[in-house]
């Protein structure tokens, strides 16, 4: 090694590469605890007798915002050094808006961020498909492509309310509205001439966002407002069983938390440049004139 400099590129993984391979794993972290949080609620409790009645109250849901939450946290510090562990494809496309991620590089983390998706679902499998098999013994399911397989579905993906009857209006409109939120809270907690978040508590603060959406706007559909977090899950479930259940056929929405998610996505990259960012930037300048004067007496 004598002669070489080991501070230097080394090889691919200096490259983009590198950056979609910590993607990858970040999203992968995410899946695994988000679902998994789901799967502990759904089936994991029930099943393992810790607790006789799901989703009792509001308890349930609060286990799964909760675990979302966390989950993002976790997603983020293990990649954030790296490529800013974004792992939501709604995010990337709103960095590549603002400028900040070459157009080039979105559809390979796209791919990067459903490939690990889907394989953060597929660890969340591995660990419970005994609990999985058991609700549907238990409840008398044939299928996991049936009307009651969607159950044990909902951990790994997500679905619009029953109050929408059928319509994607309402649904489209919830993904915009949660994904917006998202990308408003990520824009103003990262933006180093707002209040952004000190001491590294930057992923902690937005899992508290994704909290907080959880809790606020989490029941229309599943509050998604992350494409990769629903299109991987979607594909592991259609190939492990869940057939109808995760593509229903021409009238299926599964597009709902894609386009959902994008639309709001560039409506608050755009939104928070027009109401903040021109704001900041301007009274920075301002303050830079007025010193500048004060020093030139």
């Amino acid at each position: 090694m004598a002669g070489k400099n080991t501070m230097g590129k080394r090889g691919w993984r200096a490259t983009a590469w590198g950056e979609l391979l910590s993607e990858f794993l970040g999203t992968a972290v995410l899946l695994a605890f988000g679902a998994g949080s789901v799967a502990v609620a759904v089936v994991g409790l029930t099943m393992s007798g810790r607790t006789l009645v799901i989703f009792q109250g509001a308890g349930g849901w609060m286990l799964i915002t909760w675990g979302w939450g966390l989950a993002v946290v976790m997603g983020v510090y293990v990649a954030g050094g790296i490529s800013g562990a974004h792992i939501n494809p709604a995010v990337k496309l709103a960095m590549a808006i603002r400028g900040a991620l070459p157009w080039r590089k979105v559809v390979p983390y796209w791919i990067a961020q459903v490939a690990g998706a889907f394989t953060g679902a597929a660890v969340v499998y591995l660990d419970y498909y005994k609990a999985i098999d058991q609700w549907n013994l238990v409840h008398h399911v044939v299928s996991r492509s049936s009307a009651g397989g969607a159950t044990t579905f909902s951990i790994f993906a997500v679905f619009p309310a029953s109050y929408y009857h059928g319509s994607w209006v309402g649904p489209v409109i919830d993904q915009i509205i949660g994904t917006f939120f998202l990308l408003l809270f990520v824009l103003a907690i990262t933006d180093a001439k707002n209040l952004a978040a000190q001491s590294n508590l930057g992923p902690f603060i937005i899992g508290l966002a994704v909290v907080a959406i959880g809790i606020s706007f989490g029941t229309g559909v599943g509050y998604a407002i992350n494409p990769a977090r629903d299109f991987g899950p979607r594909l592991f479930t259609y190939l492990a069983g869940w057939g109808s259940n995760a593509f229903p056929g021409i009238a299926s929405v599964w597009w709902i938390p894609i386009v959902g998610p994008m639309i709001g996505a560039a409506l608050a990259t755009l939104g928070y440049e027009f109401f903040i960012e021109r704001t900041l930037i301007h009274r920075a300048a301002a303050v830079s004139e007025m010193q500048e004067e004060v020093s030139n007496g």
